[in-house]
């Protein structure tokens, strides 16, 4: 059964979180209910609790080609992108204090690497195409002696592009380097497998992917020198110590199995959906701008800007299509995306930027409404310019 949102709504936003589809609910019953034990605990229903953990590590493993004992679990994509990056540069060698990342990183990412500047490592940021991808040749030139980590996410969460990880992950490791992605966005929506990006720490989202807020993992794999951010009850191998969050790791498990039984199909039929909501967008909307590349991207991902008019404008004016726009607004002034400059993007297009991101439960009748009420609310916006 796919997950759903409410019938009056067109849920177009699926790279902000997921719905949880009935049967992940379902399995997190028992765990907030009767079989509430601790993990830990040496008696009937910690052991149940611990033989649940642990399928749920099984199923995640599965999903992205990795071994059980490399997953641990955490609070979500934010911790997990610390503890990859903070971990590994707290076990770092004196002589590499360099990371080296991308200027269009989330900012879990992003803030990690500030926390280790304001610490006396020197950051680099590479830059990014007009489609918004990292350069693979330009990374591989940047990976010297002194860096200890190459962080690169997979694909980009505001416009859907995918990184050449798989080809800058073994550049790394030649240069005795480790190499980390996050792969919130990825990880559920596209194919993913840790050997073949040939990296050492993954980090995953449980939202992301139809489970609920406040879980994910981290792959490290095996051999990965890493230290804890936190100190405890020696949990997750002693990584990130705490008492497990079974029912939600348990939704997890859940759905990374259904994740690695649909992606594909799913895939297939979302970015169809996807290329008929830019058809209809673009044949309403004359000077509709598009920022989510043609080829190598997610395939839900539809990042575009309305010309002449603020994106949070239309928006607001469509009613009943629930998705994120491409600025940010403080005390009344719009703000444009940093990624989408950093593509080359000018501020006024920029400015006009809307991200929709279909999901599994999106239809083609939802994606024929969706054109229509966008562009009366862009024909309504553009009315008051």
């Amino acid at each position: 059964m796919n997950a759903s949102v409410p019938s009056s709504a067109i849920y177009l936003d699926h790279n902000a979180t997921t719905p949880v589809p009935p049967e992940v609910v379902d399995a997190m019953q028992p765990y907030l209910t009767w079989s509430f034990g601790n993990p830990s605990s040496d008696h009937a229903l910690g052991r149940e609790a611990r033989r649940a953990v642990e399928e749920a590590r099984g199923r995640v493993a599965a999903l992205i080609g990795a071994s059980d004992d490399e997953i641990v679990f955490t609070s979500g994509g934010t911790e997990s992108n610390h503890l990859a990056i903070r971990g590994t540069a707290a076990v770092a060698p004196p002589s590499r204090r360099r990371i080296v990342t991308t200027v269009v990183e989330h900012p879990a990412t992003t803030g990690a690497c500030a926390l280790l500047e304001a610490g006396g490592w020197s950051i680099t940021r590479l830059p990014v195409s007009r489609e918004g991808v990292v350069d693979p040749q330009g990374a591989a030139q940047s990976i010297g002696e002194d860096v200890a980590l190459v962080t690169i996410m997979l694909a980009q969460n505001e416009t859907g592009a995918l990184m050449p990880v798989s080809d800058v992950a073994p550049v790394a490791r030649v240069r005795g380097a480790l190499s980390h992605t996050d792969a919130a966005q990825a990880v559920g929506k596209i194919d993913v497998n840790v050997d073949r990006l040939g990296v050492d720490l993954l980090s995953i989202a449980g939202h992301k992917l139809y489970a609920p807020k406040g879980v994910g993992a981290l792959y490290i794999r095996s051999g990965t020198p890493i230290e804890p951010l936190t100190l405890g009850g020696g949990q997750e191998r002693g990584l990130r110590p705490g008492t497990e969050n079974v029912a939600s790791i348990v939704a997890l498990g859940v759905a990374a199995q259904l994740a690695q039984s649909r992606v594909a199909h799913d895939g297939e039929l979302i970015a169809d959906l996807r290329e008929q909501l830019w058809a209809g967008l673009v044949a309403r909307i004359p000077g509709l701008v598009r920022h989510t590349p043609a080829r190598r991207c997610l395939p839900n991902t539809l990042s575009l800007s309305f010309p002449g008019v603020l994106g949070r404008e239309v928006l607001e004016r469509a009613e009943g299509v629930l998705a994120s726009t491409g600025s940010a607004c403080h005390s009344g002034v719009d703000t444009p995306a940093a990624t989408l400059l950093a593509m080359g993007v000018s501020p006024d297009v920029a400015l006009g930027a809307v991200r929709l991101s279909l999901g599994r439960s999106t239809t083609r009748e939802q994606v024929h409404a969706a054109v229509a009420i966008v562009g009366e609310a862009f024909a309504a916006a553009a009315r008051r310019v």
